[in-house]
Parts: structure tokens; sequence; C-alpha cells
């Protein structure tokens, strides 16, 4: 109990996100040692903390009552109070309640202390395969859909693999989405249900992506890491020296965006491929 010697204290702690093995023994340390339990849902926290025997108060903070909350956790940690934050699974503030609190207490001056664990996100892409340019974690997108089919084409010209999170009752909505704004041939990774029983991980074109859910129910369940291959761009020897000529010209007097946007009108060459190409250029200029 080392770690816990020090009083008022935020300790932010990962939650299994389906199997309880993958608790982390410091995470259990950190839950026993701490004078009470902030969490999204109790009577989830509660289940989680009988597996490992471990009894604390708990509080109840969700996205309802995350502000009027913050300040309430603060006026025991000024007490002297080490605390520990945990959400239903996973991270605080990943996706989840959190954020709010731990801003609010550090612009207090109370330490913070994450203590890491499991992660969808990188378990999904651990086992996807996926090891081109980086990626871009999303969360997830807008429940309506001319929102989020906005927020799609934000997202179109990105180079990195793009990783959402997505609810069953929207799964067939977002995929069919997905295909239309960031084009059909895409390859798609479905990490469903990760760590828990019915754990799938499966991969097709964005093309196949709805076909494949509606052809079993069964995979539309459960909650879903959704990994989108990245935007393919031109080389540079794939250009045309009339396109790398105007480029340059009007990268020297315009903003970027506005030199790629005129250039794609002159060259007819697709904008998301200009872009990437005019950022490197802008680099030489």
């Amino acid at each position: 109990m080392t770690e816990l010697k020090t009083k008022s204290t935020l300790y932010v702690v990962a939650t299994p996100i389906g199997n309880l093995g993958d608790i982390t023994l410091r995470a259990l340390e950190i839950l026993k040692g701490v004078d009470a339990i902030a969490a999204e849902d109790t009577r989830h926290t509660s289940g989680l903390l009988s597996h490992f025997g471990i009894s604390k108060k708990l509080i109840a903070v969700h996205e309802h009552n995350e502000n009027q909350s913050a300040e309430k956790l603060l006026v025991q940690l000024n007490a002297g109070e080490n605390i520990a934050l945990v959400t239903d699974a996973g991270t605080p503030g990943i996706s989840d309640p959190g954020a709010v609190v731990v801003d609010f207490v550090r612009k207090a001056g109370v330490k913070v202390v994450p203590i890491p664990g499991v992660s969808a996100v990188i378990a999904a892409l651990s086992a996807s395969g996926i090891s081109k340019n980086g990626f871009l974690f999303h969360g997830f997108l807008p429940a309506s859909g001319g929102a989020r089919r906005k927020a799609l084409e934000t997202l179109k010209a990105q180079t990195v693999t793009l990783v959402f999170y997505e609810a069953p009752h929207r799964i067939l909505e977002s995929v069919d989405d997905m295909a239309n704004a960031l084009g059909a041939e895409r390859r798609i990774t479905f990490a469903r249900e990760i760590t828990k029983t019915f754990e799938t991980i499966y991969s097709c074109e964005l093309a196949q992506a709805k076909a494949w859910l509606e052809a079993d129910t069964n995979q539309q369940r459960g909650e879903f890491v959704l990994l989108v291959e990245a935007a393919e761009t031109k080389a540079p020897e794939d250009f045309s020296e009339e396109t790398i000529r105007v480029l340059k010209l009007l990268l020297a007097d315009l903003p970027l965006k506005q030199a790629v946007k005129l250039a794609a009108e002159i060259t007819n060459e697709k904008k998301n491929d200009l872009y990437e190409f005019a950022l490197a250029l802008k680099n030489l200029l």
C-alpha cells in the first residue's frame, strides 16, 4: 500500500471491458486502499468489487451529474481523502464520463494519478493487423444520420486508420454511411465484444460490411470497435509536371487549403490527393 501513503489524490483507474481477469494488480491495490470510489454506475461497480472481495463507499458520477459530483469530490479530496474514479468498463474520460471531474480537481490543485489498464481501442488495433500510418481515435459518431455523415466527410481525407466506437442499434446505419462517405472499397475491421465470450474480429471491404452484419443478427449485438483503413494518397511521381507546376505557383501566394482547392479545379485532380502532396511541397518552398 505504499502508493496510498499520499493523501488527497484522485486515482483514475481503468477497469476490465469484459474479462475480469484483465484487471491489473495495481488497480486492485488502489481500489482496496482508497477511502471511496466514484463510479459511473454504482451497481455495476459493486459487482466488480464483490468479485475481488472489496467493500468501499461508492459515489455515483455519471454524465448527468458530473459537474455537481466534481464539486463534492473536491471537498472530500481537500479533506485528505484518496478517491478512485472508475467507469463501467475501460478508462474514465475516454468516450465515458470522467474528464469533467479530472479537469475540475486538477485545476483546484489536487494530484491526479492515472492507473492504466485494458483499452478496447488498443486491443482492437493489436488484433487487426493494421500497421500503416498510425491511427485517429474518434470515439462515437453522432447518433443522427445527418450529423454522422457530416462527421465522416470531415474524416474522409485522413491518411491514418480511423477508429470508432459504435452501439449495436446504430451499427447498420453507421457502416452504410461509412461506405457512402469514405468509399466502399476501403477495408473495415469489426472488433466486437472484445475480451468477452462472443468476441469477433472480422475484416472486409465496406461494400460488404452491411451484408455481413445482416447475414447473422448475432453479429449486430454487443459493443463495437470499428477500424477503417486510411485514405490512399498519390505518390509524387503519380502527378504530372503540369499539376506540380500549378500547385507550386499557387502555394507560393495562397494559403494551403485555397491553393489545393484551385489546383484541383484547374488540373481535375482530387483535392484529397493534392492536399497531402501540397503539405510536403509547402515544407520545401
